[in-house]
């Protein structure tokens, strides 16, 4: 077996973000779908909110 050296690993970061933004947007679709209007804006506010109680975490 030859040993070769180790390169770069790729930078998946944009296409992670992306596939999130697709995720949420099926199960916001799903959501709304299924109980209306009210319960995805409840859970866009909560995860709105999860997400600035992370970055203010981080922060300090």
């Amino acid at each position: 077996m030859q040993h070769q050296p180790l390169g770069v690993a790729p930078n998946y970061t944009t296409a992670a973000l992306v596939m999130l933004g697709v995720n949420f947007a099926w199960v916001f679709f799903a959501l709304w779908a299924a109980a209306g209007l009210i319960p995805v804006l409840l859970l866009a506010a909560g995860i709105n909110h999860l997400i600035s109680r992370l970055a203010a975490r981080r922060r300090a």
